[in-house]
């Protein structure tokens, strides 16, 4: 599935509990192998970005995701494989222009 039938998603992961910079890799990892294992499954999904929120203390909070896929089905099957929360997903909307 080609990138232009893929559509723009972005996904809030609000951690219940704060987690480190090691665990946040961990998670990265989990999420790679969920999404090869949808691919190897003909599911078209794929990570394009991700923003990281953090706390005073340096903790993570949450992340915000940005993914390209076939439905929002196939995002939330992702996090359910990766143990990812899943906090709310939406369609990407144009980007504002800035200073």
């Amino acid at each position: 599935m080609s990138d232009d039938e893929l559509t723009d998603f972005l996904i809030l992961r609000d951690l219940d509990e704060p987690i480190t910079d090691d665990e946040l890799a961990a998670a990265g990892d989990a999420s790679g192998e969920a999404l090869k294992a949808l691919r190897d499954e003909g599911v078209g999904i794929r990570w394009v970005d991700s923003e990281v929120l953090k706390n005073d203390d340096g903790d993570v909070t949450g992340t915000f995701c940005h993914y390209k896929a076939e439905d929002e089905a196939a995002v939330r099957e992702h996090g359910e494989r990766a143990g990812l929360p899943v906090t709310r997903v939406d369609r990407r909307g144009d980007p504002l222009e800035g200073e």
